[in-house]
């Protein structure tokens, strides 16, 4: 079952984009502070929608929707039908019928590779773009994870710092001081 049979090549343009910007609204729901991972998702959801398009395109050639059908369909003279040599020409017509079927794919296949290759092209700068958004994901992250590391080294010293008020505490009270915690 092809559920992208009535889609044109317009609506399959904009199904990409429309893929990549709810992903995009996604995840910047899930992660409002996060606005650059927004982007990446995008970006690489577009990416993704586009190779696949163009894989969808590839593997449907004989769609008229890339262009085929705009040109003249060969097919092979009917050599069976001549009289007395007709059942001798049989495997001519055999030869011609699969030559005939060849220059139909050809064209199906010049028709449909420049639809495939935009979207190709599509997917290789979202690929291009991606790079330097996940750069900046890296540099965000990495800032992230130093104030988290410079919040719990603080973290650790004022428990340290209270564990030494406390031992001076339970000297002052008279406990001993490695008896209470």
């Amino acid at each position: 079952m092809d559920i992208l049979a009535g889609v044109s090549t317009e609506w399959l343009r904009a199904l990409t984009w429309i893929a990549a910007a709810a992903a995009g609204l996604a995840v910047l729901l899930w992660r409002p502070r996060r606005p650059h991972l927004a982007g990446l998702a995008a970006v690489l959801v577009f990416m993704a929608a586009s190779a696949g398009a163009g894989i969808y395109v590839l593997n449907h050639l004989g769609d008229g929707r890339w262009g085929g059908d705009r040109q003249s369909r060969m097919s092979p003279p009917p050599l069976s039908d001549a009289p007395m040599v007709g059942q001798f020409l049989e495997p001519l017509e055999g030869m011609l019928g699969g030559v005939a079927d060849g220059v139909n794919e050809f064209v199906d296949f010049r028709s449909a590779l420049p639809v495939a290759l935009e979207f190709f092209a599509a997917a290789g700068w979202a690929l291009a773009l991606s790079v330097p958004l996940a750069l900046v994901g890296m540099a965000a992250g990495a800032r992230a994870a130093r104030r988290r590391t410079a919040e719990l080294t603080a973290y650790r010293a004022e428990v340290e710092q209270l564990r030494k008020e406390l031992d001076h505490v339970k000297r002052h009270v008279g406990y001993p001081v490695r008896d209470i915690i």
